[in-house]
């Protein structure tokens, strides 16, 4: 993950959760992370929506 995060707000949709924090240049990310052991998914976004859609679309392999 190449975020420097200190998460907010976080959410849980599913096994995915959604945490906001500050990139290293201080922009504003959303994170979306599966919390499935063993699954390893997770991705960085610009805006909450494309978060959360990602969260939902999430299929784990490993559930």
């Amino acid at each position: 993950m190449p975020l420097h995060l200190i998460f907010r707000k976080l959410r849980a949709v599913g096994p995915v959760t959604i945490g906001t924090g500050l990139e290293r240049q201080g922009k504003r990310a959303f994170i979306a992370a599966c919390g499935a052991d063993d699954c390893g998914w997770s991705s960085d976004y610009d805006t909450y929506p494309a978060a959360e859609i990602a969260a939902r679309g999430h299929r784990c392999r490993v559930r």
